[in-house]
């Protein structure tokens, strides 16, 4: 097969077979969501560069490495997202939705960008749901947030997940705990790896979050930043840990996380699968409360997260779970020659009218192929259209599950099919 007819390296079709299991996981995740009062946004797929070089971190691995940038027309830069925060926080600043009653609560869903190596829930574009909470500092916010995120897992029927928090404290605690760290990552400097020797003076955080298994290990024995937290956001992280135990939501204190994007402050957090693998955190985010005013509006607190929709699956098919399946053809109406053929397509136009997804043949095949096609789309009912049929006024309706027919009116044929229906549903509680 040509080249051109596959899809680029590192993303995938969503296919008509997988896609009702995206359509259901997505429309739970926004409805569960709602019940926090969050509410859809939708953003633009790119935005101007400096909208992520400016405030993910120029550090980063998604900054230094896998963006999508180009330039347009109009000789402007501009980068496909490699996440949502950044955007949606420029669009609540654009829009001055903080002018509104606070917390602004958004959600969202929608694909995202990173030139990266393919590998099991790690594509090139993938897909994303999360939300944003602005406008809300107390701890109660961060547990509700969590409580959302580990809350959505359950509506989809993801068991087995645990949750992973820390805290990564304040511009001014974290100041000393880059001194701890350059002085110990110093005393490694011929081991660490280039991007590494790089970060240690700029951002040695970014050290802990590095791929490389050398790096990895040597940041495993590294101080941990809980250690050097200051008084205010140490009582933060306590409130956060108060909350979640007043709500009955596990959760295992992990000094190790500090995400990967230089927005965070204070909270971070993961929801965690033990059935996918190396790529095991499903669900990321925490506290980001100096973004909005880095990105030139006023000084507002924030916080959310992200969780992936392809590693979503991942882990529902990993533990078994089966998604419900797309509604069934209702009836199929067989017609044999052009009169059945025009009163066909008029009986689906009035059933599709009235909720019923009704199918004919609009290819030209025979009733034989007809009737395969009607076995292969799982038909609930087939009815065959003919000139009797037509002179009558009447046809049977056959039921494809047993084989039972049952004569009917075709002026009737929205009622019969209803009552036929309920009459299924009650054999099948019998």
């Amino acid at each position: 097969m040509s080249e051109i007819n596959k899809a680029p390296r590192g993303t995938n079709d969503i296919t008509p077979e997988e896609s009702y299991k995206w359509q259901f996981v997505e429309k739970k995740l926004i409805e569960t969501a709602g019940l926090y009062g969050f509410k859809e946004i939708r953003t633009p797929v790119f935005e101007h560069t400096e909208v992520f070089t400016k405030n993910v971190g120029d550090t980063t691995d998604v900054v230094q490495k896998e963006m999508y940038t180009f330039t347009d027309k109009g000789d402007r830069s501009i980068t496909l997202r490699p996440e949502f925060t950044a955007g949606v926080i420029r669009s609540v600043i654009e829009h001055s939705l903080t002018a509104a009653a606070l917390p602004v609560k958004v959600c969202y869903t929608g694909g995202c960008y990173r030139y990266e190596k393919p590998q099991a829930g790690r594509l090139r574009e993938f897909h994303q749901f999360g939300v944003e909470c602005v406008g809300a500092a107390s701890p109660a916010a961060d547990a509700e947030v969590i409580a959302l995120a580990d809350g959505l897992l359950k509506s989809v029927g993801i068991e087995k997940i645990s949750l992973e928090i820390n805290s990564i404290g304040c511009p001014t605690c974290r100041a000393e705990y880059h001194k701890a760290l350059k002085e110990y990552f110093k005393e490694h400097t011929d081991d660490l790896c280039g991007t590494c020797n790089e970060r240690l003076d700029r951002n040695p955080m970014r050290i802990l979050d590095c791929k490389s298994p050398v790096c990895s290990e040597i940041a495993s024995k590294a101080p941990v930043v809980i250690d050097y937290l200051c008084d205010d956001c140490k009582a933060h992280f306590e409130g956060v840990k108060a909350h979640l135990d007043a709500i009955n939501i596990k959760y295992i204190v992990n000094p190790h996380i500090v995400r990967g994007l230089d927005y965070y402050t204070r909270t971070v957090f993961e929801l965690v699968s033990g059935d996918i693998g190396a790529q095991s955190t499903v669900c990321g985010g925490g506290r980001y409360d100096g973004l909005l005013e880095q990105m030139g509006g006023q000084a507002t607190p924030a916080l959310g997260f992200a969780m992936g929709v392809e590693r979503l699956l991942m882990v529902l098919e990993s533990q078994g779970k089966e998604l419900p399946t797309p509604q069934p053809c209702d009836i199929y109406i067989a017609p044999m020659g052009e009169a059945a053929a025009l009163k066909a397509s008029q009986m689906c136009f009035n059933l599709r009218n009235e909720g019923f997804q009704a199918l004919t043949d609009i290819v030209g095949r025979g009733l034989k192929a007809q009737m395969r096609y009607a076995n292969k789309i799982n038909a609930v009912f087939t009815l065959v259209l003919g000139d009797s049929e037509l002179e009558s006024g009447k046809a049977k309706l056959k039921c494809m599950a047993n084989g039972e027919e049952k004569e009917i009116s075709l002026d009737n044929i929205i009622s019969e099919i209803y009552n036929a229906r309920l009459d299924m549903l009650a054999e099948a509680i019998k």
